[in-house]
């Protein structure tokens, strides 16, 4: 089997099993419905996203929600994610600086839907250099639960100056309209998990996910990483800078 290393440098994204054990994976999920009800056990709320009151028939996405739980933000700087992000990267230092709440309820049809797109194509402002995101699965992910859709090779096709958007739902017409160099091929390759895998994807792969039918919510923790290949700009109101010397909050998960 290919290591993370030569799956990641190959296809742009790859997947670490098992990573985080049952029991953490157990004991967060009710700390993330308390952050969805609006309970924020710090005092501070997400940055931004979803918030009590909101139709919950469709993505619930909060930005940042580690602000706000200490279990949440434990969480989702557990060593093991760096380890595995190094392990995929090469990188011999991995900073968390954002992470994203994910559940995407069954039943949910395109309002489930996230749209094909770069995730470099929102950060140009940010960062310059090696940043990418790691995936943390926090249920079963089989094929009917709208798993993450990765376009294999999508990487190496350079960065679209016309951004797809994280909210279209008509996959299909993006898979479509996207470009890309004339000998590449348009494979998805959709990541089945268990509960505490992580998959790593590239800043430029192409990724998105359909509808979830399987009758029961998928839930996920979204953490961007970056590695000592990596330059913050100076963003003037920057959030996803602003913390970056806060080891609370932008914490250095590996070093070696």
């Amino acid at each position: 089997m290919a290591s993370l290393a030569e799956q990641f440098d190959t296809d742009g994204f790859c997947v670490a099993e098992s990573v985080i054990p049952p029991e953490d994976v157990q004991s967060v999920i009710p700390r993330m419905d308390a952050l969805i009800a609006g309970d924020y056990e710090t005092g501070v709320p997400p940055h931004s996203g979803f918030r009590p009151g909101d139709p919950t028939d469709r993505l619930i996405k909060i930005d940042q929600p580690h602000l706000s739980d200490h279990m949440v933000r434990s969480f989702v700087s557990h060593p093991e994610i760096g380890r595995c992000a190094a392990e995929a990267t090469g990188a011999g230092w991995v900073q968390l600086w954002a992470v994203q709440l994910l559940v995407k309820p069954s039943g949910s049809g395109s309002g489930g839907h996230i749209g094909f797109h770069q995730d470099m194509q929102h950060w140009t402002k940010w960062f310059r250099g090696e940043v990418f995101t790691g995936w943390v699965a926090l249920t079963e992910v089989e094929l009917d639960c709208g798993p993450m859709t990765f376009v294999r090779g999508s990487h190496r096709w350079g960065l679209n100056e016309n951004p797809s958007h994280f909210r279209d739902t008509d996959l299909d017409e993006q898979s479509e309209s996207i470009p890309r160099p004339d000998t590449a091929e348009w494979e998805e390759i959709a990541a089945t998990m268990t509960s505490g895998s992580v998959s790593f994807h590239h800043r430029l792969t192409y990724h998105g996910s359909r509808s979830n039918v399987s009758g029961k919510s998928r839930r996920s923790f979204a953490v961007h990483l970056r590695t000592e290949n990596s330059d913050p700009l100076d963003t003037i109101g920057g959030y996803y800078n602003e913390n970056l010397e806060d080891p609370d909050l932008c914490p250095v998960i590996y070093s070696e």
